[in-house]
C-alpha cells in the first residue's frame, strides 16, 4: 500500500521518515519529493508497506503526529491513472 505524507518539516529526511514507518512493519520505498532548482524537500512525500494491515496501523498512528514541529498528515495514496489507459485500440 502506498501511503502519501504531507506537512513535513524541510528538515525532515528520507531515513527519518523510512524509520519512522519501519516501526510498523515492512518499509518496501521511501520517497520525499525534493525542488528540483533549491534541492530541498518540497514537504511531501510517499512510503510503500508490501502488508496492508502494516500499512493501515501506520497511517492510523502516525497521522497527526508532531514530527520536528510539524503535524504530519498521513493516508492512502490516489492512484493516477496511467496515460497508456487512455489511448484508444
Amino acid at each position: 500500500m502506498k501511503l502519501l505524507i504531507r506537512n513535513l518539516a524541510r528538515t525532515t529526511t528520507e531515513p527519518e521518515v523510512r524509520e519512522m514507518f519501519e516501526a510498523f512493519g515492512t518499509v518496501q520505498s521511501c520517497s520525499l519529493v525534493i525542488d528540483a532548482d533549491s534541492g530541498r524537500s518540497k514537504g511531501f512525500g510517499f512510503v510503500e508497506m508490501p502488508k496492508a494491515g502494516e500499512a493501515k496501523a501506520a497511517m492510523k498512528s502516525l497521522n497527526g503526529r508532531d514530527v520536528a514541529g510539524s503535524r504530519i498528515r498521513v493516508k492512502k495514496a490516489e492512484s493516477k491513472p496511467h496515460a497508456e489507459s487512455n489511448l484508444a485500440g
